[in-house]
């Protein structure tokens, strides 16, 4: 009676708790936040100053004072309390006009390849941000369903979900995972590999966030019909002062080649290790591409000739995790079997 009195109050939600973005997916209204995975605290007296957005405006541009703390590594948490503190922030942003006490039905998306450990934390940070229970789901898993793949036939489908922090490469059949296979290599990572390239050949200091602008913009794992140029900005190592340096599209490929590398070898390795009735399925349905990465340009062709399958991207990749968490809330007792752990509940306050 008292758990249907607070479904009342409440607006169950899916959240795609990702290294980069998190996700919101409200039952009955679709995605409601997409922000940055980012808390800023003020380090004088511990308040927090931010969170998402315009705390990811923040990064790199704090004093010494404040802190732009990216609470998610490799997709699994790496500082409690800044995560549970966003995770309160963005339930009580959907909550916002309703009851005080409303405690929502919380589903989160994690890695397929996290401990028990790691699994509890998440859960003990929704269930402290106010959530009536929560439940998890692996990533692949939320992604296949979010993508519309028949995830509960008896019948095998392939999902990559290439994140910020893990790529995910998953063969779901029957409700279930068969085979996944979880690497710490995502768009972070390929962030990186810019940054050490241009200090590699360049003597350049830039910024993660620079990286990431140049990636969006011109970064690609295939070569373009007609290559583009940008242009690398920051600090000469040797001089110390200001330097622009304009790179090609060419460039940019090779210096993220080898997380593309790693990431297609996942692909693969996945495939050597599924049963062989479920690869004869995966060729005639092709291969699935969620997450951000799964936008990086010609990325599907070249999982194509690496695989020699058909490579799809998903609609609208980024929100596949989330649509995911939002389609088992809205038919838990279909994606049952989906689900990874038990119930975690608390007594209400």
């Amino acid at each position: 009676m008292l758990d249907e009195l607070l479904g009342l109050f409440s607006r169950d939600i899916g959240i795609d708790l990702g290294t980069a973005n998190t996700l919101v997916h409200v039952r009955g209204r679709g995605i409601v936040i997409s922000e940055p995975s980012v808390v800023a605290k003020d380090l004088r007296n511990g308040n927090i100053l931010a969170v998402g957005a315009e705390a990811k405006r923040m990064v790199g541009r704090t004093p010494a004072s404040i802190v732009a703390i990216r609470p998610l590594k490799d997709g699994v948490i790496s500082d409690f309390d800044m995560t549970e503190l966003m995770i309160r922030h963005f339930i009580h942003k959907v909550h916002r006009g309703v009851a005080l006490f409303a405690r929502p039905r919380v589903i989160i998306g994690i890695p397929s390849g996290v401990t028990e450990v790691e699994k509890r934390a998440v859960q003990d940070a929704a269930i402290s941000a106010g959530a009536r229970w929560a439940r998890l789901v692996e990533e692949p898993m939320a992604a296949a369903i979010g993508a519309g793949l028949p995830v509960n036939e008896p019948s095998g489908s392939m999902i990559v979900d290439i994140g910020g922090g893990t790529t995910e490469v998953a063969v779901t059949s029957l409700g279930g995972i068969v085979i996944a296979r979880s690497i710490r290599i995502g768009g972070d990572e390929m962030d990186q590999d810019i940054v050490s390239y241009a200090r590699r050949e360049f003597n350049l200091l830039m910024g993660e966030r620079t990286a990431e602008d140049i990636k969006i913009a011109v970064g690609s794992a295939y070569p373009l019909d007609e290559e583009v140029t940008t242009f690398f900005r920051g600090r000469d190592l040797l001089t110390g002062l200001p330097r622009s340096i304009e790179v090609t599209s060419a460039q940019i490929r090779e210096a993220i080649n080898p997380s593309v590398q790693q990431i297609v070898d996942a692909v693969k390795d996945t495939i050597e290790e599924t049963p062989p009735e479920l690869v004869a399925d995966v060729m005639d349905q092709g291969i699935y591409l969620a997450g951000g990465g799964a936008l990086l340009r010609g990325l599907d062709t070249r999982i194509s000739e690496a695989t020699q399958m058909a490579v799809h991207i998903a609609d609208d990749p980024l929100t596949c995790v989330a649509r995911g968490t939002g389609r088992v809330l809205e038919e838990l007792e279909k994606y049952e079997r989906s689900l990874v752990t038990e119930t975690y509940t608390v007594a209400p306050r």
